[in-house]
């Protein structure tokens, strides 16, 4: 399900009768400082008018203005917010290295980023610290060792509905949460992966670029290999790619993964070896440590069983190539400069497009939030999060929810059996705003300022046995599923929750000097977004209490799934390049919550004291304050990716939202013959 408001997890971017281009928001962007977006900032564009293109005539000045950084591929406003939000960070542990006793959390989030940037350290230790991990590889004797191994590796790093993650270098991911249809009781949900690109398109779309990039990616598993001391390093990469290119066969495409009934699949222990032969699933369920378990879903059964032919058909040298070169791909930053360079040139400059390599510091940061989130999140909410902000964030939420609540109200077309239900779910709705209420404790977790490598391996295994123990315990409501530090938002379709982390409580998505008009344009689309993904095209399956459930007649459901339709027929026909379209269907979850949460926004601005009475003007601010959220600028690799991958459509694009709400013609005076212009009869509605 796509439900985070977008994809960036590093804290951290025509009509119905007819089709036309608008220039797509890509650049080959050089080297250079970018200017993070301001609330309120003069609209460029007095040569363009709204009507024609919101999305160049509101961000026009700072597209001129901006160039994508060297080690990007792509920057905005939320990678502006989070560039300021990781400087931040950095201080903060800066200053704990040099004043938190040894032991304390804040003492061991810096030690972690310490050892990560010691690298005079890292080339000194060379593979050793991954030698033991090899070793493991290569005492591999048969398809029992093979299986156990396997189960060893799985690792909670995927996530299919809060994150719309489903990448993990593993042969299998694993996500822990409620069951679908028991939402009493926690499951071991098993997904697909094994592939080193980024997606199955990219093994077997046959097109020169996919071509190109596949030639690549397997010289860079055998310059990988040949770096480690492999000999044979090109063979045995040929044959790593032909089996990455098997798994890929049988994995499920994106718009596949994304309907959950297809998902909704529990198998028994007996079900893995029944319908997935090939694989010694008693043995790898114990390396996995879920022996014991009797009851999983099998989120991608396609792909278990693809993955388990596999393990008994290729051979095992090719396996323990395979394996080997994952880890060696997997931990590269954390391994001498060479190898982390070698990743760069293929992950960095072949797939995004980005020319330079992040600074170390950044990278750093990266790990240590992704090792202990919430122990910086802890550090940065005590800092930089005012208890007023999230006072007055919390009013918002409460007005969007009344708002939302007033437009189910007015839906002539659902019946009082749906609404009932659709407004229950909205008022059980858990809105966690800041940070947690309760914080994640890292006392297990080992870690040492000499030791990068084992540090990042630690908190893997630290993650995973914290997962784990999620099978015996009852799920929680009000656990969290980002950390305060990232700039971003979610909807948790099982818990009937939302997050709003701090760090995007801050300009230019919040201001609390800004007007109201502007920042429920801004930061209150966002919330309204995050509301709206509980009635989404997935989300509308989900009851209350998050079970999977029909809770809809089939009259209000035909015509819910028949006005979805005209949205993605409207976003199928935006062409950011002439060999490639938006995928309406792949995005419809995230177009349709942002249609229905730019208006619940709008509604609760006009309700709101500010709000009332006001005019044209304040109109103008709050759709501005929308359009100006969703600057950014792209590379073209990184564009292309987006498009077909990611389960949201690019900045520029969710910006012309706006062309089906009414008020937005009114403000801006949008008129018949201009391109973004929808006869009021074509303009969709659905919440």
């Amino acid at each position: 399900m796509k439900t985070s408001w977008t994809l960036n997890k590093t804290a951290v971017a025509l009509a119905l009768c007819g089709a036309f281009a608008i220039a797509p928001a890509h650049a080959a962007g050089q080297a250079a400082g970018a200017v993070a977006a301001k609330p309120d900032a003069k609209p460029a564009a007095a040569t363009v008018l709204p009507g024609d293109d919101f999305y160049a005539w509101a961000n026009g000045e700072w597209m001129a203005k901006t160039e994508i950084p060297a080690d990007r591929g792509a920057w905005g406003a939320m990678y502006a917010l989070a560039e300021e939000t990781n400087a931040r960070i950095v201080k903060l542990i800066e200053e704990a290295a040099a004043g938190k006793p040894a032991g304390s959390e804040a003492r061991k989030v810096a030690d972690f980023y310490t050892a990560y940037m010691n690298e005079a350290a890292i080339e000194s230790a060379g593979l050793a610290a991954l030698k033991p991990r090899l070793d493991r590889i290569e005492a591999i004797k048969d398809r029992a060792a093979l299986s156990r191994v396997l189960g060893e590796f799985l690792r909670a790093d995927v996530d299919p509905l809060n994150a719309t993650n489903f990448n993990t270098p593993n042969l299998f991911g694993v996500w822990f949460n409620q069951g679908l249809t028991d939402p009493s009781h926690n499951f071991a949900y098993i997904l697909q992966g094994g592939i080193g690109l980024p997606d199955r398109a990219y093994y077997l779309d046959n097109n020169p670029k996919m071509a190109e990039l596949r030639s690549k990616y397997q010289q860079y598993i055998g310059a990988m290999l040949k770096l480690a001391g492999y000999d044979n390093a090109e063979a045995r990469a040929a044959k790593i790619f032909a089996l990455e290119s098997e798994l890929a066969q049988s994995h499920a495409t994106r718009e596949e993964s994304a309907d959950i009934q297809k998902a909704n699949n529990p198998w028994s222990m007996k079900d893995f070896a029944a319908k997935a032969p090939g694989m010694d699933w008693k043995a790898f369920m114990q390396g996995a440590r879920l022996a014991g378990q009797d009851r999983f879903i099998a989120y991608h059964p396609g792909a278990i069983k693809g993955a388990a032919r596999q393990v008994a058909a290729t051979d095992l040298a090719t396996w323990k190539d395979y394996l080997a070169f994952h880890s060696l791909n997997q931990f590269a930053s954390t391994l001498p400069k060479a190898y982390g360079d070698l990743r760069f040139e293929f992950y960095g400059k072949g797939l995004t497009g980005s020319p330079q390599q992040s600074p170390r510091w950044k990278r750093a940061l990266a790990a240590t939030n992704s090792a202990m989130e919430e122990a910086v999140g802890k550090m940065y909410v005590d800092k930089y999060f005012p208890g007023e902000n999230k006072a007055h964030i919390q009013k918002m939420v409460a007005n969007i929810k009344q708002a939302f609540e007033r437009r189910i109200d007015k839906l002539d077309w659902m019946a009082p059996s749906t609404r009932a239900q659709a407004k229950d779910k909205v008022r059980t709705m858990y809105v966690g705003v800041g940070y947690p209420d309760s914080w994640q404790s890292y006392a297990g977790l080992q870690v040492s300022p000499k030791d990068a490598l084992g540090n990042v391996m630690r908190a893997q295994e630290f993650h995973y046995t914290q997962q784990l123990a999620k099978l015996k315990q009852k799920p929680k409501k009000t656990e969290w599923a980002m950390p305060p530090q990232l700039v971003n938002a979610v909807n948790l379709p099982l818990q009937n929750a939302l997050n709003f982390p701090a760090a995007i409580l801050q300009p230019p998505f919040y201001d609390p000097k800004a007007s109201d008009a502007h920042n429920y344009g801004a930061i209150g689309s966002v919330i309204g977004h995050e509301i709206s993904h509980s009635f989404d095209d997935m989300g509308a399956q989900f009851d209350a209490q998050g079970r999977l459930r029909d809770w809809w007649t089939k009259e209000d459901l035909a015509h819910f799934k028949q006005a979805s339709q005209k949205l993605v027929e409207q976003y199928n026909a935006y062409k950011p390049f002439d060999d490639l379209a938006i995928n309406g269907q792949l995005t419809l979850s995230e177009n349709l919550s942002d249609l229905a949460g730019l208006a619940a926004a709008y509604d609760a601005f006009k309700f709101s004291p500010s709000g009332k009475g006001t005019g044209v003007e304040a109109d103008r601010q709050f759709f501005t304050g929308f359009a100006q959220s969703w600057r950014t600028k792209m590379r073209e690799a990184s564009l292309r990716r987006n498009v077909l991958t990611d389960g949201h459509s690019p900045g520029q694009y969710r910006t012309y939202t706006v062309r089906n709400l009414d008020p937005w013609y009114k403000a801006f005076d949008v008129q018949p013959g201009q391109q973004l212009y929808l006869a009021p009869e074509q303009r969709v509605r659905v919440w």
